[in-house]
């Protein structure tokens, strides 16, 4: 299981970029919701499938303080150094 922030920022990043909805270009200061124009079911959906992934659970109190996606790699990386 990953637990590089830089190498989960990657994962971020090729995931979103395979999607067709998302059109810019994607780095780790990109704002979540904001810049990529995804509703809050298609964010739901990509935290899911992360999480499935890397194999941790990001709880919803955790999940409200994240909006780059920078800070979804942290959170992650943190989360799955602790298993």
């Amino acid at each position: 299981m990953e637990t590089d922030p830089q190498a989960i920022t990657r994962l971020l990043i090729d995931t979103l970029a395979a999607n067709p909805r998302v059109t810019r270009e994607i780095t780790a200061e990109t704002v979540i919701v904001d810049d990529l124009a995804l509703d809050s079911l298609a964010v739901m959906n990509f935290v899911m499938e992360i999480e499935d992934r890397l194999d941790v659970s990001v709880p919803l109190d955790r999940l409200a303080e994240i909006r780059t996606i920078g800070d979804l790699a942290g959170c992650l990386a943190e989360l799955a150094g602790q298993r």
